[in-house]
């Protein structure tokens, strides 16, 4: 269970920091023109994942508290294993949602080629 809620944690990170980072990415470039909408979208993110870290850090306890008890019961070489698993678990997490980002962003630059070589349907 806990490595279950460690990986959705981190997702919810990863997916509110990306969402902040476009709407402030939107909001430098629309300057003080920003609509009040996409200023409140803004602080809104910024709530849920201040909650998120909080969540996190609830995480990092039980983290602390299962690695007390697996070390109970695995040997030495087994519970250096299962530490270097979670550590990496979440970098991984992260690994991914960046390799599925530059996936995404390659596919629309694809298509955006395709059109502008009038292969494929407008949407650029």
């Amino acid at each position: 269970m806990f490595v279950g809620d460690l990986d959705k944690v981190v997702n919810l990170l990863l997916s509110i920091s990306g969402r902040l980072a476009r709407v402030e990415t939107a909001l430098g470039s629309l300057g003080p023109h920003a609509p009040v909408a996409l200023r409140e979208k803004q602080r809104l993110l910024v709530e849920q994942l201040e909650d998120a870290k909080e969540l996190k850090e609830h995480v990092g306890r039980r983290e602390e508290a299962v690695g007390a008890m697996v070390a109970r019961y695995l040997p030495a070489e087994h519970l250096q294993d299962y530490q270097h698993f979670v550590k990496m678990k979440s970098a991984l997490i992260a690994e991914q949602r960046e390799l599925e980002e530059k996936i995404k962003l390659g596919q629309e630059q694809l298509r955006c080629l395709h059109e502008s070589l009038g292969q494929a349907p407008k949407g650029c």
